[in-house]
Protein backbone atom coordinates (compact mmCIF):
# COMPACT_ATOMS: atom_id res chain seq x y z
CA UNK A 1 0.00 0.00 0.00
CA UNK A 2 1.30 3.50 -0.98
CA UNK A 3 2.15 5.80 1.93
CA UNK A 4 4.54 8.01 0.77
CA UNK A 5 2.68 11.06 -1.56
CA UNK A 6 4.56 12.11 -4.55
CA UNK A 7 4.66 15.84 -5.97
CA UNK A 8 5.78 17.28 -9.05
CA UNK A 9 6.93 21.00 -8.96
CA UNK A 10 7.64 22.03 -12.53
CA UNK A 11 10.19 25.17 -12.98
CA UNK A 12 11.98 23.05 -9.94
CA UNK A 13 15.39 24.26 -10.12
CA UNK A 14 15.78 27.71 -8.61
CA UNK A 15 13.51 30.45 -7.40
CA UNK A 16 9.90 29.65 -6.16
CA UNK A 17 10.08 26.51 -7.70
CA UNK A 18 12.97 25.53 -5.72
CA UNK A 19 11.76 26.40 -2.36
CA UNK A 20 9.03 24.57 -3.17
CA UNK A 21 10.65 21.52 -3.71
CA UNK A 22 12.65 21.89 -0.38
CA UNK A 23 9.77 22.37 1.48
CA UNK A 24 7.38 19.71 0.64
CA UNK A 25 10.37 17.25 0.45
CA UNK A 26 10.91 18.20 4.10
CA UNK A 27 7.54 17.38 4.63
CA UNK A 28 7.99 14.25 3.51
CA UNK A 29 6.92 14.07 -0.48
CA UNK A 30 8.65 11.81 -2.72
CA UNK A 31 9.81 14.94 -4.95
CA UNK A 32 9.61 14.75 -8.92
CA UNK A 33 11.27 18.29 -10.75
CA UNK A 34 11.02 18.94 -14.41
CA UNK A 35 13.56 22.22 -15.31
CA UNK A 36 15.47 22.95 -18.57
CA UNK A 37 18.64 22.97 -15.85
CA UNK A 38 19.56 20.63 -12.73
CA UNK A 39 19.63 22.11 -10.20
CA UNK A 40 22.25 22.86 -8.08
CA UNK A 41 22.33 19.64 -5.84
CA UNK A 42 19.67 17.54 -5.47
CA UNK A 43 17.38 16.78 -2.81
CA UNK A 44 17.69 13.82 -1.11
CA UNK A 45 15.43 11.52 -3.05
CA UNK A 46 14.48 14.18 -5.85
CA UNK A 47 14.05 12.91 -9.48
CA UNK A 48 14.98 15.17 -11.86
CA UNK A 49 13.93 15.30 -15.08
CA UNK A 50 15.72 17.31 -17.87
CA UNK A 51 13.41 19.11 -20.71
CA UNK A 52 12.77 22.68 -22.11
CA UNK A 53 9.20 22.93 -21.25
CA UNK A 54 9.28 25.73 -24.50
CA UNK A 55 10.17 22.90 -26.73
CA UNK A 56 6.46 21.60 -27.81
CA UNK A 57 8.46 17.65 -28.28
CA UNK A 58 10.16 17.72 -24.94
CA UNK A 59 7.54 18.88 -23.05
CA UNK A 60 5.33 16.21 -24.24
CA UNK A 61 8.03 13.51 -24.09
CA UNK A 62 7.63 14.55 -20.63
CA UNK A 63 4.32 14.98 -19.75
CA UNK A 64 3.81 11.15 -21.42
CA UNK A 65 6.58 9.97 -19.06
CA UNK A 66 5.21 11.75 -16.02
CA UNK A 67 1.97 9.70 -17.07
CA UNK A 68 3.30 6.58 -17.66
CA UNK A 69 5.60 6.32 -14.33
CA UNK A 70 4.45 8.12 -11.55
CA UNK A 71 1.51 8.51 -8.95
CA UNK A 72 1.17 12.44 -8.85
CA UNK A 73 -0.54 13.40 -5.54
CA UNK A 74 0.10 16.76 -5.87
CA UNK A 75 1.31 18.83 -8.69
CA UNK A 76 2.66 22.11 -8.67
CA UNK A 77 2.34 24.53 -11.97
CA UNK A 78 5.43 27.11 -11.43
CA UNK A 79 7.13 27.09 -15.02
CA UNK A 80 6.42 30.32 -16.40
CA UNK A 81 8.22 33.18 -18.20
CA UNK A 82 8.28 37.04 -18.01
CA UNK A 83 8.10 39.13 -21.15
CA UNK A 84 8.43 42.93 -20.83
CA UNK A 85 6.75 45.41 -23.28
CA UNK A 86 5.01 48.15 -23.46
CA UNK A 87 1.36 47.73 -25.06
CA UNK A 88 2.36 49.07 -28.42
CA UNK A 89 5.84 47.09 -28.70
CA UNK A 90 4.17 43.22 -27.59
CA UNK A 91 5.58 40.93 -30.43
CA UNK A 92 3.48 38.52 -30.75
CA UNK A 93 6.03 35.91 -30.26
CA UNK A 94 6.49 36.94 -26.98
CA UNK A 95 2.81 36.59 -26.33
CA UNK A 96 2.87 33.00 -27.95
CA UNK A 97 5.81 32.33 -25.83
CA UNK A 98 4.40 33.28 -22.90
CA UNK A 99 0.92 31.21 -23.28
CA UNK A 100 2.79 28.31 -24.07
CA UNK A 101 4.74 28.32 -21.08
CA UNK A 102 2.65 30.23 -18.73
CA UNK A 103 -0.78 28.51 -19.61
CA UNK A 104 -0.28 24.95 -22.42
CA UNK A 105 2.26 23.85 -19.66
CA UNK A 106 0.51 23.84 -16.87
CA UNK A 107 -2.66 22.13 -19.12
CA UNK A 108 -0.61 19.59 -19.90
CA UNK A 109 1.00 18.67 -16.47
CA UNK A 110 -2.35 18.69 -15.15
CA UNK A 111 -3.53 16.09 -17.86
CA UNK A 112 -1.09 13.96 -17.59
CA UNK A 113 -2.03 13.44 -13.67
CA UNK A 114 -5.37 13.97 -13.33
CA UNK A 115 -6.46 10.55 -14.64
CA UNK A 116 -4.46 9.15 -11.86
CA UNK A 117 -5.77 11.01 -9.38
CA UNK A 118 -9.45 10.46 -10.03
CA UNK A 119 -8.80 6.71 -9.96
CA UNK A 120 -7.05 7.42 -6.45
CA UNK A 121 -10.26 9.65 -5.37
CA UNK A 122 -7.74 12.04 -4.16
CA UNK A 123 -5.60 14.94 -5.63
CA UNK A 124 -4.00 18.63 -5.00
CA UNK A 125 -3.33 20.71 -7.60
CA UNK A 126 -1.08 24.16 -7.07
CA UNK A 127 -1.21 26.78 -9.83
CA UNK A 128 1.19 29.89 -9.45
CA UNK A 129 -0.03 33.04 -10.74
CA UNK A 130 1.12 36.58 -9.30
CA UNK A 131 -0.47 39.56 -8.59
CA UNK A 132 0.55 40.91 -11.83
CA UNK A 133 -2.92 39.27 -12.62
CA UNK A 134 -4.87 42.53 -11.41
CA UNK A 135 -2.65 44.68 -13.89
CA UNK A 136 0.78 45.35 -13.88
CA UNK A 137 2.69 48.27 -16.12
CA UNK A 138 4.65 46.51 -19.17
CA UNK A 139 3.16 42.72 -18.47
CA UNK A 140 0.71 42.42 -21.22
CA UNK A 141 1.34 38.56 -22.03
CA UNK A 142 2.41 38.08 -18.24
CA UNK A 143 -0.85 39.39 -16.63
CA UNK A 144 -2.70 38.04 -19.94
CA UNK A 145 -1.61 34.75 -18.96
CA UNK A 146 -1.32 34.70 -15.35
CA UNK A 147 -5.03 35.61 -15.60
CA UNK A 148 -5.56 32.69 -17.48
CA UNK A 149 -4.29 30.66 -14.94
CA UNK A 150 -6.45 32.05 -12.65
CA UNK A 151 -9.70 31.02 -14.96
CA UNK A 152 -8.48 27.67 -15.26
CA UNK A 153 -8.13 27.38 -11.57
CA UNK A 154 -11.67 28.18 -10.86
CA UNK A 155 -12.76 26.01 -13.60
CA UNK A 156 -10.75 22.72 -12.77
CA UNK A 157 -12.12 23.60 -9.33
CA UNK A 158 -15.66 23.09 -9.87
CA UNK A 159 -14.74 19.80 -12.39
CA UNK A 160 -12.75 18.22 -10.32
CA UNK A 161 -13.90 18.91 -6.78
CA UNK A 162 -16.24 15.36 -6.81
CA UNK A 163 -13.06 12.88 -7.35
CA UNK A 164 -11.60 14.27 -4.30
CA UNK A 165 -9.20 16.70 -6.33
CA UNK A 166 -9.14 20.55 -5.10
CA UNK A 167 -7.04 23.22 -7.34
CA UNK A 168 -6.07 25.86 -5.62
CA UNK A 169 -3.71 29.03 -6.87
CA UNK A 170 -1.15 31.41 -5.46
CA UNK A 171 -0.54 35.01 -6.32
CA UNK A 172 2.78 36.19 -5.58
CA UNK A 173 3.63 40.02 -5.07
CA UNK A 174 7.32 40.57 -5.77
CA UNK A 175 9.79 37.49 -4.55
CA UNK A 176 13.34 38.08 -3.94
CA UNK A 177 14.48 35.57 -6.35
CA UNK A 178 17.89 35.38 -8.05
CA UNK A 179 16.20 37.02 -11.64
CA UNK A 180 14.48 39.42 -9.79
CA UNK A 181 18.08 40.28 -7.96
CA UNK A 182 19.24 40.36 -10.78
CA UNK A 183 17.14 42.46 -12.88
CA UNK A 184 16.42 44.50 -9.42
CA UNK A 185 19.25 45.48 -7.65
CA UNK A 186 18.84 45.72 -4.38
CA UNK A 187 19.96 49.95 -4.40
CA UNK A 188 18.44 51.00 -7.48
CA UNK A 189 15.98 53.36 -7.54
CA UNK A 190 13.61 51.11 -9.18
CA UNK A 191 13.55 48.27 -6.41
CA UNK A 192 12.91 51.12 -3.65
CA UNK A 193 10.29 52.28 -6.01
CA UNK A 194 8.95 48.56 -5.50
CA UNK A 195 9.51 48.41 -2.20
CA UNK A 196 7.80 51.58 -1.08
CA UNK A 197 4.48 50.10 -3.06
CA UNK A 198 4.38 47.14 -0.85
CA UNK A 199 2.63 47.58 2.85
CA UNK A 200 4.96 44.85 4.64
CA UNK A 201 7.76 46.98 3.51
CA UNK A 202 10.04 44.56 2.22
CA UNK A 203 10.45 41.90 -0.33
CA UNK A 204 8.88 38.38 -0.27
CA UNK A 205 11.04 35.36 -0.05
CA UNK A 206 10.69 32.04 -2.28
CA UNK A 207 10.11 30.14 1.34
CA UNK A 208 6.83 32.38 1.74
CA UNK A 209 5.29 31.25 -1.46
CA UNK A 210 6.56 27.67 -0.81
CA UNK A 211 4.81 27.58 2.96
CA UNK A 212 0.95 29.08 0.83
CA UNK A 213 2.20 25.70 -1.60
CA UNK A 214 2.13 23.51 1.73
CA UNK A 215 -0.68 24.83 3.17
CA UNK A 216 -2.74 24.16 -0.17
CA UNK A 217 -1.18 20.27 -0.75
CA UNK A 218 -2.02 18.92 2.59
CA UNK A 219 -4.10 16.55 2.99
CA UNK A 220 -6.14 18.57 5.70
CA UNK A 221 -6.86 21.37 2.67
CA UNK A 222 -9.46 19.03 1.05
CA UNK A 223 -12.48 22.34 1.85
CA UNK A 224 -10.58 24.32 0.06
CA UNK A 225 -10.60 24.69 -3.51
CA UNK A 226 -11.35 27.24 -6.31
CA UNK A 227 -9.39 29.74 -4.35
CA UNK A 228 -6.56 32.13 -5.04
CA UNK A 229 -4.25 33.58 -1.96
CA UNK A 230 -2.22 36.80 -3.00
CA UNK A 231 0.90 36.78 -1.15
CA UNK A 232 2.14 39.77 -1.26
CA UNK A 233 2.83 42.15 1.69
CA UNK A 234 -0.46 43.66 0.88
CA UNK A 235 -0.03 45.27 -2.20
CA UNK A 236 -3.64 43.53 -3.36
CA UNK A 237 -5.44 45.31 -0.23
CA UNK A 238 -8.29 47.11 -1.59
CA UNK A 239 -7.69 46.13 -5.62
CA UNK A 240 -10.93 44.10 -6.95
CA UNK A 241 -9.19 40.08 -7.61
CA UNK A 242 -11.49 39.57 -9.89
Amino acid sequence: MRKQKTALVTGGSNGIGRATAQRLADDGFRLVTVDRAAPKELLQGELFCQADILDASQREDTVARIAREFEVDVLVNNVAVVKLAPVEDVALEDLQTSVDLNVVSGLRFSQAVIPGMKARGYGRIVNIASRAALGKELRTSYAATKAAVIGMTRTWALELAAHGITVNCIGPGPIATEMFRAANPPDSEQTKKIMRTIPVRRLGEPEEIAHAVAFFADEKAGFTTGQVIYVCGGMTVGLTPE
